[in-house]
């Protein structure tokens, strides 16, 4: 047997054609009919004959282009809408029929996506705009690790043109580092002989159903030599501070015996002055020991030591340390964290003598509590609340060595917030937000 043939399948205009033919037959026969049995001549008869025949093909033909040409309008503004012009409309029909719906509907479509072809537009030139002018370095690689895209800021990093970088593969331009690994994190490395820190950003997109990656590298050399010089600064001036003090008397006291000494003849009580002046300069040498092995303790804060603790049993402990008050505990959740127990008992002991000072100064309480909490993940919350005259200015809370207590050495916040923030946690110090005079401290630990 041969192929099968295809049946030939009739157009959708023939089809209106033979309908509006068929639709008129009967009348045309029926006339026809009349005529030819009538009493006629026969001029008369092929003449109407003739006449019948060609309204009625006239007719039909009409009939048909009526129905076609809205169709094949409606074809032409489809087919430039997938062509991406969005000029054409069609003119208005009667909003009252079927056709007319239609018209408006694809008028409708038409300006829908001109609007979102101009929104689209606007919004790739405004971020085109800002990929080249902000100061980090942004590339975007395919599947196969291929550039595709890169900003300004990226052809400095590699001291090239986008011209000649996009097409070349990670490995040419010695990045595979930034599309393998965790993400964000910090990374050094050398670009074009250049070495320095950075922070890599990476996230996944798609583009034509296919899988990109978008890397962005932000030089993080700058702004950490300006943290650092200006903590060398802060530290300076706290060491120059407390240096000062323990070395302007031991100055003025050494001059002074100094002279005595060489005087004749010496004073009556020179030697009770000697005395005294010796044990002044041995009570700021003293001084400037203990505050020299505080720095040491700040900078070499041991790794902490990981193991199960219970959140009730470390802050009941803690509480009867202190004997000059009497702290409150409020009953909290039974939970158990991971951390060094040694660690985070100096850490609340530190926060439970601040309340209890500042709570000394008026007369009031402090109360110790702790919850578990939710934001994104779970923690442990311990909090410390005092009845104290309240913090005048938060800006000093934890810099190092500084102090508003005659007696305090300046790093007892400063360890606190080192200690939480080495177990994962963190530490702020506030007024009471719950109306109540005092401050309260709260150290957020992860959960177990």
């Amino acid at each position: 047997m041969g192929p099968d043939r295809k049946r030939r399948r009739i157009s959708h205009d023939v089809k209106i054609f033979f309908m509006a033919i068929a639709a008129g037959l009967p009348a045309a026969i029926l006339g026809l009919v009349l005529l030819w049995t009538g009493d006629w001549s026969s001029r008369v008869q092929w003449t109407l004959t003739v006449v019948v025949v060609l309204t009625w093909q006239g007719f039909a033909f009409a009939l048909r282009q009526h129905v076609i040409r809205p169709l094949q309008t409606i074809s032409n503004m489809l087919g430039a809408l997938q062509e991406g012009d969005y000029s054409i409309r069609a003119r208005q029909f009667h909003a009252d029929d079927a056709l007319g719906l239609a018209m408006t509907e694809v008028n409708a479509l038409a300006e829908t996506l001109r609007q979102g072809r101009l929104d689209a537009v606007e919004a790739t030139a405004l971020l085109s705009k800002v990929m080249e002018e902000i100061d980090v370095a942004a590339f975007t690689f395919d599947g196969e690790g291929t550039l595709k895209l890169v900003n300004r800021g990226g052809e400095r990093l590699l001291g090239g043109t986008a011209a000649n970088l996009i097409g070349q593969t990670a490995q040419e331009l010695d990045l595979e580092e930034v599309l393998e690994g965790e993400t964000p994190r910090l990374m050094e490395h050398a670009f074009g002989g250049k070495g320095g820190r950075w922070e890599l950003r990476r996230t996944v997109f798609r583009e034509n159903g296919l899988p990109h990656q978008l890397v962005v590298l932000s030089d993080l050399t700058r702004a950490l030599r300006q943290e650092e010089r200006q903590a060398w600064q802060r530290l300076v001036q706290v060491l120059r501070h407390e240096i000062n003090n323990s070395l302007a008397p031991i100055q003025s006291l050494s001059g002074t015996m100094r002279r005595m000494m060489v005087r004749d003849p010496r004073p009556a009580d020179w030697e009770e002055d000697l005395g005294q002046g010796l044990s002044i300069i041995s009570e700021r040498a003293a001084a400037l020991s203990r505050f020299m092995a505080s720095y040491a303790q700040l900078t070499h804060l041991p790794k902490p030591t990981i193991k199960p603790l219970d959140v009730e049993k470390w802050v009941r402990r803690v509480a009867r340390l202190e004997t000059r008050l009497k702290v409150d505990v409020v009953q909290g959740p039974s939970i158990s964290i991971h951390a060094d127990g040694d660690q985070l008992d100096q850490l609340l002991i530190n926060l439970v003598r601040n309340g209890v000072d500042a709570a000394l100064e008026t007369g009031g309480g402090v109360r110790v509590r702790w919850k578990r909490r939710t934001d994104g993940e779970e923690y442990v919350e311990v909090s410390v609340q005092d009845d104290g005259p309240g913090l005048s200015n938060t800006d000093n809370l934890f810099v190092p060595f500084f102090t508003t207590k005659p007696q305090g050495s300046g790093i007892g916040l400063a360890l606190c917030r080192q200690i939480a923030e080495a177990h994962g946690g963190n530490l702020a110090l506030a007024n009471r937000e719950d109306g109540g005079r005092g401050c309260e401290a709260t150290v957020r630990l992860p959960a177990a």
